[in-house]
Order: C-alpha cells, then structure tokens, then sequence
C-alpha cells in the first residue's frame, strides 16, 4: 500500500493474532493532529512521513514504534505526556498506541509489518 493518504487500513504484525485497526495520517493537518485531544485509541494511528514525535498536550501515555522505508520497527519506547521525543534519522513512519499495547502486538525491534486495506484478505 502506498502512496499514503489520511484513512484506515490495518497493520499486520508477524505472530500477533489478527490485524490490528490502524488509522494514517498522511497530510501535514492530519500529522500535526496526531492523538491530540483524545482520552485513548483503538489500535494504533500512522503519521507518515515522520521521524519524530512529542506528547505535550496529549491526556495519556503511548507506545511509539519507529518505522524504517521497509515499515522494519527501528526503535520502539513509551512517552509520558507533555515530552519530546528524539529524532529517529533512519524512521520514515512512526506508530502509536496506547501505552503497553505494542508489547501486546509483539511490537519490537527487527519485526517488519505490514499494511493493509480493511476486509481484504492478505
């Protein structure tokens, strides 16, 4: 899937049972919004591109999984709010979720997911 644009798709994690409900945001309104001015997310939402991320604003905790080109996870680690997080110079995507989710998913360093079209079998 690609090029992206802001929508719904589903993210596919090796050995995690089922897809996960994945929300993109792909224009520079949809990134800036991110999970500002939520309580909590179903799944997980997709900036793109992006390699950095901050949770000042934001009334919860959440795991960030940074992607590589290759949607490889690169890094993954959980923020407070009102923090910046660092710049990732190999990320070109970043995923968040509430935090523990992604220790749920089998999210970690090295795991390559996958992105797909909600109903469609992969």
């Amino acid at each position: 899937m690609g090029p992206w644009r802001d929508g719904t798709a589903e993210l596919l994690i090796p050995g995690h049972d089922g897809p996960v409900a994945l929300q993109i945001a792909a224009s520079s309104r949809a990134r800036r919004r991110g999970l500002l001015g939520r309580d909590g997310i179903d799944g997980a939402i997709m900036l793109t591109p992006c390699a950095g991320v901050h949770t000042f604003r934001m009334r919860f905790a959440i795991d960030v999984a940074y992607l590589d080109k290759e949607l490889r996870v690169v890094h993954v680690h959980t923020m407070r709010p009102g923090r910046l997080g660092l710049i990732r110079l190999r990320a070109r995507h970043v995923l968040e979720a509430e935090a523990g989710a992604m220790a749920a998913w089998g999210l970690a360093p090295g795991v390559r997911v996958t992105i797909g079209t909600p109903g469609r079998d992969h």
